[in-house]
Formats: C-alpha cells, sequence, structure tokens
C-alpha cells in the first residue's frame, strides 16, 4: 500500500513537471521565436539542472515531437467533438463548427497553431511515425469527411490519385473508396480557405486592418458552405477571442 502510494505521488510529480517543461518551452518560443527552444534554457527557468531535465526529454526533438503531438491531438479532438455534436443532416452546420473551433483553438492556442501550421523550428526532423501524424490523418480524414457529405462532383474528373501523396491518397482511398481524387483537391482547397484567415490573424497580419476578425472568417466560413452546395446555418454566431 505504501509503495503504490509513492508510486502515485511520483507519477503525479513527474506529470506536473513534464507540463511545466512543455509549458515554458511555448513561452521561449512566443518570446524568441522556435530556435528559442532549448532544453538547457528550460532547465535554468525551472532551477533545474541539465542532468535532470534530459531525464524527462533525452533531446530537445524529443521535447518538440511531444509538443507537436500533444497540441495537434487537442486540436482534432475538439474540431470533431464540434463537428459531431451538429446532426448528420446538418452538413453545412457541421462545417461551420469545425471551422470556427479551428479558430477559437488558435486564438486560445497561438504559439500551437504556429508550431503546428506554421514556424518550422531549426534543425528539427519529425518522426515518421509519432501520435502527431495520426492526428493529422485524422484532421484529413475529417475534412474529407465533411467535403465527402457534400460531393456531386464528375468522377472521373481533372486530378488523379498520382496527383497526391501517396500516403494521403490510401488513407483516403480506404475509408472514402466512393470518392474521386477531385474530391480530395476540393478537400485541399476547403482547408486552405478555414486556415488562411486563421494564420493571418495569429500572425498579427488582419489585425492591422479590420476590427471585425470573427466577423469576417465566420462570412467567409458561410460562402465556403455555399460554395459546397450546403445550406449555411444561420443561427451559429461567429466565435470571438476571448
Amino acid at each position: 500500500m505504501g509503495d503504490q502510494t509513492t508510486m502515485s505521488r511520483r507519477e503525479r510529480l513527474r506529470a506536473e513537471t513534464t507540463a511545466e517543461i512543455k509549458e515554458i518551452a511555448l513561452k521561449l518560443m512566443a518570446a524568441g521565436g522556435p530556435d528559442a527552444i532549448s532544453l538547457r534554457a528550460i532547465a535554468r527557468d525551472m532551477g533545474m539542472t541539465a542532468g535532470a531535465i534530459y531525464s524527462y526529454f533525452a533531446t530537445r526533438d524529443d521535447l518538440v515531437t511531444t509538443l507537436i503531438a500533444d497540441l495537434y491531438t487537442a486540436l482534432v479532438d475538439r474540431a470533431e467533438a464540434a463537428r459531431d455534436a451538429v446532426p448528420a443532416a446538418d452538413p453545412g452546420g457541421r462545417v461551420l463548427a469545425w471551422a470556427q473551433t479551428v479558430r477559437e483553438w488558435a486564438l486560445a492556442n497561438p504559439q500551437g497553431f504556429r508550431l503546428i501550421y506554421g514556424d518550422p523550428v531549426p534543425g528539427y526532423q519529425p518522426p515518421e511515425d509519432t501520435p502527431a501524424k495520426e492526428a493529422e490523418h485524422r484532421a484529413c480524414r475529417g475534412l474529407t469527411g465533411l467535403v465527402a457529405a457534400a460531393w456531386t462532383g464528375p468522377d472521373p474528373g481533372s486530378y488523379t490519385w498520382s496527383d497526391f501523396d501517396p500516403g494521403l491518397a490510401a488513407d483516403i482511398r480506404a475509408t472514402f473508396p466512393d470518392l474521386p481524387p477531385d474530391a480530395v483537391a476540393l478537400t485541399l482547397r476547403v482547408w486552405g480557405r478555414m486556415h488562411g484567415l486563421v494564420a493571418l490573424e495569429i500572425y498579427g497580419h488582419l489585425r492591422t486592418l479590420t476590427r471585425e476578425p470573427a466577423a469576417i472568417y465566420h462570412d467567409e466560413m458561410i460562402a465556403l458552405i455555399a460554395s459546397l452546395g450546403l445550406t449555411p446555418p444561420a443561427d451559429r454566431p461567429p466565435i470571438v477571442a476571448s
């Protein structure tokens, strides 16, 4: 009993320290860019020795990989939950729920958004198989599913499966066997419209031009939904920054 209690306490302390390491890494990135993420700098900030922090993450790349995996998974979890809270009979509402949740998450986690989609970490080489890769596949499948609910395009069309990354093509063909490659091209265009304005806002470009970025994003998503031939929901207000 005593050993179990001691082990539980150790696990809890380790989890708390790991969370603090991740938090400080993102703060360093916010202050100095991706190149500022350093295990030694984090150790100094926490009052730890370099040797002690290496017992949590053997290398900086291990830390970056864990950060990206955690952040990407959290983002996709939120987007999927928001989508699934809208009935399948309302595909336009599901598109808007996904899009607004992505923006909401990005505004609450700007450094996380930048780490996933924006700023490359100098010298970082992501492993081939990580939870981040699975989260990326989930995001692709989620967006493709939104497009699939609206797809009425021709088959064959302008694209072939060889126009896309082999891993992406194989994943989409296995999940959506009836979709043609043109639907994947449309999915990428949808992704670009969803993320383009978010990226402009996160990097500070949009707010220099308008005081209503939420309204602009909302209107763009309504236009996107209409372009897919879906009925835009009229009762879902834009999500504003907190």
